[in-house]
Parts: C-alpha cells; sequence; structure tokens
C-alpha cells in the first residue's frame, strides 16, 4: 500500500484559485499523453505517488486523455487511486474536461451540447471510479452551441454533486467575459479558465486574457510551459525525427531554432539553461528531489518537467531578447496573474 511522504506540504507554494477558496499548488500534473494504453502502468503509477510526496495536490485530466484518445488516461488513474492514491481523496484535487470528440455519432463529437457534457462527465466518473471531481472544465468553444447551454450544463454538473467547481479551456477573452455573465447570475462557482502559454506562445497577453482573468477573479492553470519541449534543449543537441503524436510537429521552424538559440545563449551566459538552474537546486527543484538513490524513468521525467522557476530569467538578461521573443519579464511570473502550471507529461 502506498504511503506518501510525511513532508509533502513543506517545500510546495499554493496559491488560491482566483478569488476562490480553493487552494491549487503552483505546479500540477497534467497526464494527457503518458497515462494511455501504451505507455508503461508501473511508470505512471509511481509518477502520480512522486507527484503528491512532492506536494502537488492537483491532477488534471480530460475525457479524451490517453493515446489512442480513448479515457484511458482516466481508466488509468482510476487504477492509480485504487492502488492507494484514493485512500487521500481529501487531500487531492483532480479535474477534468469535456469539449473534443469522444465517442462516435452527433452525440461524442466536438461540441458544448449539454447532452454531450453531462454524458462526458458521467463516463469520466466511472472512469475513475468517483463520485465527483474538484473542477469540471468545458474543454473548448463551441461557436454553435449558445453559451447560455454549455453554462447550464456545467452548473448542473455542480447542482448534481458531480463537480465542486467549474472551468472553461481555450477560451479567449471575449468568450470568457460572455460565459462568466451567465455563470454570475446563475451564481455558478466558475473560478478558473485554463489555456496555452509559455515564452514561445503569448496569446494570452495579446489577447489580453492574462489582465481580464486578474481583473475579475479568475484563475488561470496554463499548460505547455515548456512549449511541449521546445523550451528544453532537446532540439538544439540533435535532429529528434518526426514524432508520433498528432499534436506534435516533428521539428521546430527555422524561426522557432533561431529564438531557442537566443534564449538557450542568454541562458549560458546567466548560468542557466533553457528549463532550470545547473548550478544547484532552485525552489521547483527542491521539491522533486528524489526520496530514493535509485530514479525511475517517471521520476527523471517530473524532474524535468519542474526545472524551472517564475523568475527563472534576469530581467537584466530579458532586455537582450528580441520582442518576438520576449517582453520585459518571464511569462511565468506569478505574482499578479493568479497562475499555476500544468507540468504536463506531454512536455517531452
Amino acid at each position: 500500500m502506498y504511503t506518501p511522504a510525511k513532508e509533502r506540504y513543506e517545500t510546495m507554494e499554493y496559491n488560491r484559485c482566483g478569488e476562490s477558496g480553493l487552494m491549487l499548488p503552483k505546479v500540477s500534473l497534467g497526464l494527457w499523453h503518458n497515462f494511455g494504453d501504451t505507455s508503461d502502468y508501473e511508470n505512471m503509477k509511481q509518477l502520480c505517488f512522486i507527484a503528491f510526496d512532492n506536494g502537488i495536490t492537483q491532477f488534471d485530466l480530460a475525457n479524451n486523455y490517453g493515446n489512442p484518445y480513448n479515457g484511458s488516461a482516466e481508466e488509468n488513474f482510476g487504477k492509480i487511486l485504487k492502488r492507494g492514491l484514493g485512500y487521500y481523496r481529501d487531500e487531492i484535487c483532480i479535474s477534468t474536461k469535456a469539449g473534443y470528440d469522444m465517442w462516435p455519432g452527433p452525440y461524442g463529437a466536438k461540441h458544448g451540447s449539454r447532452k454531450y457534457l453531462t454524458a462526458s462527465l458521467d463516463q469520466s466518473l466511472k472512469r475513475m471510479g468517483l463520485d465527483y471531481v474538484d473542477i469540471f472544465y468545458h474543454h473548448v468553444f463551441d461557436p454553435e452551441t449558445p453559451l447560455e447551454e454549455v453554462a447550464l450544463a456545467l452548473d448542473n454538473a455542480v447542482k448534481q454533486g458531480k463537480a465542486l467547481y467549474v472551468g472553461i479551456s481555450n477560451y479567449n477573452t471575449e468568450q470568457t467575459s460572455k460565459i462568466k455573465k451567465i455563470f454570475d447570475e446563475l451564481k455558478t462557482p466558475f473560478i478558473i479558465n485554463q489555456p496555452s502559454y509559455s515564452m514561445l506562445n503569448r496569446w494570452i497577453e495579446e489577447d489580453g486574457l492574462k489582465d481580464y482573468a486578474y481583473e475579475n477573479g479568475l484563475g488561470l492553470a496554463v499548460f505547455s510551459p515548456l512549449a511541449q519541449g521546445l523550451l528544453t534543449d532537446k532540439y538544439l543537441k540533435t535532429n529528434t525525427g518526426s514524432s508520433s503524436r498528432p499534436w506534435m510537429k516533428s521539428q521546430p521552424d527555422e524561426n522557432t531554432l533561431k529564438k531557442l538559440k537566443k534564449l538557450n545563449e542568454i541562458a549560458a551566459n546567466s548560468n542557466l539553461t533553457l528549463q532550470n538552474e545547473p548550478g544547484g537546486m532552485d525552489k521547483w527543484q527542491k521539491i522533486t528531489k528524489m526520496k530514493t538513490k535509485q530514479k525511475t524513468t517517471a521520476q527523471i521525467k517530473l524532474q524535468t518537467k519542474m526545472r524551472w522557476t517564475a523568475e527563472t530569467v534576469p530581467k537584466t538578461a530579458l532586455k537582450m531578447l528580441p520582442e518576438t521573443v520576449m517582453e520585459t519579464k518571464h511569462p511565468m511570473h506569478m505574482t499578479k496573474s493568479r497562475m499555476i502550471i500544468l507540468a504536463d507529461t506531454k512536455e517531452e
């Protein structure tokens, strides 16, 4: 039986999600691709256990997570809960989503109908062996379904006791503002938006979502902070060849490579790497310090994904970057934006 580390809450920092009462770790674990049928179960289990041992209390899923897209990530996470993690259910926050294509026919396609969202949540709960999730997201904006219908479906999940809070993902500022007004009228506990965000992908600044979230008391859980592995030195060392994952380009384009090389030069001049401080354990590395001498693949992956901080790149170095790469501060600065970072296992 799994027994978590006694010191699991000593190093992780927790913030309120927006202006809600829910506290979330500054780094959460996403279970996108490496928790599917093609992944090693023992590795998945150890990754979740090690995350919890280091104070990572939020586990982020979706109905279509796993490889192939068949709910396998939720099924495997359900097994992990049964193997001991579920004993600590009141100490962890579990989120799932629905919105993309999931099952055949018109009711399982990519949209936000009440029928689809309701059925999907029921399926997710069954796969994970849960009575409720802490956060239920609409995964992607659907221009063909009225926002009132989407909001009512999420609100109904809360009223039925199947979700404690609701959120949205991949919604821009205008879309977020519109659905928030509906949630406010319904008094739905809408607390979070989950967009992509990294030094190479700064659309939430350009769109105004980052400022809107802060001004309106919403949390932001940003995914792909390492740009699916681009913000490491992986692509600077060797040709990695083609990827078997449909969402991942085989190689970054020439313009992106130029940005990565410039970032790497700045990091090297500051005795850093793109993703971490090589000279010692920074505050995120400390929380992933291994408790055993022998590292599993899961441990190595988790360390890799956690090795950067909100203030890794010094401000003096940022001035050297081209405007297309950076502005005046590291994009993951969390003081103002109430962000948590999803250290997704998809970023290899």
